[in-house]
C-alpha cells in the first residue's frame, strides 16, 4: 500500500450529481432473508427511474454471482462481502448516483464499516423489520427449511446472529405494503433533497 498515491480526477462528484439534478446516496437495505428488502429495493428504484433519477441497484445474491464469486458464507468470508459492497457503493455515490444496497448485512460493525466509507448525510439505512416467523413462512428460496435440516451453516437468524439496527435512518415494517414502504422511502428522499417533485402514488 505504501506505493499507492490517490489520484485526484478533474470532475468532481457534485459535478456529476448536479448534471443528474440529485443528491447522490447509498440507500442500504438491511433485513433478515425473506423480509422483502430486495423486492422493496426493486420497487423503489423502478419508481426512481421512471421519474428520471439515475440509479444502480445491487443485490446479495447478484454480486456473489460476479464480483464476491470467490467467497463463501463463513463469517470471514461474510464480512468480507459486505466490506466489498460498500466499496462499490461508495463509488457509485462518487460517480453522483444513487445506488441501492439489498443484502442481509447482519453485523452492525460491517454496516457501521460501509457507512463510515461515504460523507456523512450519504448513507441511508433501511431496516425492513420482519419478525424471523413471517420470514421463515414466506421462505421463497426454501433456505430456511435447508437451514433447519442443518444443509446450511451460518444462517442470519438460525444457526447465526441477525444485529438488528441500533438507529436506522428508515425503519419499516415487513408486514406493511410494498407501496406504503416505497412511499415511505421517497418521501424520505424528498424532503431531504436528494430528489425533488416527487408526488405521491398512493393516498
Amino acid at each position: 500500500m505504501t506505493n499507492l498515491t490517490w489520484h485526484n480526477t478533474s470532475i468532481t462528484k457534485p459535478q456529476r450529481a448536479a448534471i443528474k439534478n440529485q443528491n447522490p446516496c447509498a440507500l442500504w437495505f438491511t433485513g433478515l432473508s425473506g423480509s422483502g428488502k430486495s423486492t422493496l429495493a426493486n420497487a423503489v428504484e423502478k419508481r426512481l427511474f421512471d421519474l428520471g433519477y439515475h440509479t444502480y441497484l445491487l443485490d446479495g445474491d447478484n454480486v456473489r454471482m460476479g464480483l464476491n464469486r470467490d467467497l463463501g458464507f463463513d463469517e470471514g468470508s461474510r464480512v468480507e462481502n459486505i466490506r466489498r459492497i460498500g466499496e462499490v457503493c461508495k463509488l457509485f455515490v462518487d460517480s453522483g448516483l444513487i445506488v441501492i444496497s439489498a443484502f442481509i448485512s447482519p453485523f452492525v460493525s460491517d454496516r457501521t464499516l460501509a457507512r463510515s466509507l461515504v460523507e456523512k448525510g450519504e448513507f441511508i439505512e433501511i431496516f425492513v423489520d420482519t419478525p424471523l416467523e413471517i420470514c421463515e413462512r414466506r421462505d421463497p428460496k426454501g433456505l430456511y427449511k435447508r437451514a433447519r435440516n442443518g444443509e446450511i451453516e451460518n444462517f442470519s437468524g438460525i444457526s447465526s446472529p441477525y444485529e438488528r439496527p441500533h438507529n436506522p435512518e428508515i425503519h419499516l415494517l415487513g408486514d406493511v405494503s410494498l407501496e406504503e414502504n416505497r412511499e415511505s422511502i421517497l418521501a424520505y428522499l424528498q424532503k431531504r433533497k436528494y430528489v425533488c417533485n416527487i408526488q405521491p402514488t398512493i393516498k
